[in-house]
């Protein structure tokens, strides 16, 4: 990950945390997430404050929040003591072992990397899920590579296709960018299924 991004979110968390729990339920993740999504243990790579890790919890996915910033981390566990979260970096995700999630949702994650992360970062979300497995993916779109917001975040805006190359033993269930309900802000998401894994 970023470590001008992760840094900002130690030195800001409990805002960016209040701002993400006050924005409106994202009705449209949690559509898909239905949809898609196999009744099994999840994980949400990127998991912030955790907002979504709660309510995967509460609507039958058991789920483990991981994400880099220990200031987020820390308003996650603040929050929600009941339910577990971890420290883990895009792309290496290192504490976690091959085939361990029925799903895994990165949700608006990947846009923090830069562009030598992602193909790798795709290819290891998809390695730590069971065969049949569903990875959800998004990302703000229109933004650009390597803009930053005034708080230091970098933006960036994966093309599709480098996702999507990644995804050769997976079928893509899901492909298309819509208006987020809670952000407001424009995502391209992909919803894949593993199917078998390269040797």
């Amino acid at each position: 990950m970023d470590r001008t991004t992760i840094a900002a979110y130690n030195d800001a968390a409990s805002t960016f945390a209040d701002d993400w729990h006050a924005q409106p339920p994202p009705t449209d993740l949690h559509f898909l997430i239905r949809h898609y999504f196999r009744k099994g243990p999840t994980a949400d790579i990127g998991c912030g404050s955790g907002r979504e890790v709660a309510w995967l919890e509460a609507n039958g996915y058991p789920t483990i929040g991981y994400d880099p910033s220990e200031g987020l981390l820390f308003e996650a566990r603040s929050r929600y003591p009941q339910y577990r979260f971890e420290a883990a970096a895009l792309p290496e995700l290192s504490p976690i072992k091959d085939e361990s999630f029925d799903n895994v949702l990165c949700e608006t994650v990947i846009m923090h990397l830069g562009r030598g992360l992602v193909a790798a970062s795709i290819r290891r979300m998809m390695a730590i899920l069971r065969p049949g497995g569903i990875l959800y993916v998004s990302w703000r779109v229109g933004e650009g590579y390597d803009v930053r917001d005034a708080s230091g975040r970098l933006y960036a805006a994966p093309d599709p296709g480098l996702v999507t190359a990644q995804l050769n033993d997976a079928a893509i269930l899901f492909d298309g960018e819509a208006v987020s309900v809670s952000s407001g802000r424009r995502v391209h998401r992909i919803v894949a299924q593993a199917v078998t894994r390269a040797s």
